[in-house]
């Protein structure tokens, strides 16, 4: 992910949380992009946003993320300025 104007920013993926129990194996993974404050006020304010996946056998980028996308998830950032 990178907000445009700053340094690009890689995924975490959450390993460490527990994903089966006796009744379940949960299939569903995610991972989680931190944000710098001065990333998250720049995409307040309107900066461009791309994404994209850099892995030796596959590579696809989506700058910039269409409007709608943005506006949700940045929308997702309001807690932070």
């Amino acid at each position: 992910m990178q907000v445009a104007g700053h340094e690009r920013v890689f995924a975490i993926a959450d390993e460490d949380l527990e994903r089966e129990n006796e009744q379940k194996t949960s299939a569903v993974h995610f991972l989680r992009f931190e944000l710098a404050t001065p990333m998250t006020a720049s995409l307040h304010g309107g900066a461009a946003l791309g994404i994209g996946i850099d892995h030796q056998h596959y590579r696809h980028e989506v700058t910039p993320v269409p409007p709608a996308v943005q506006r949700s998830l940045t929308a997702d950032l309001q807690g932070t300025p």
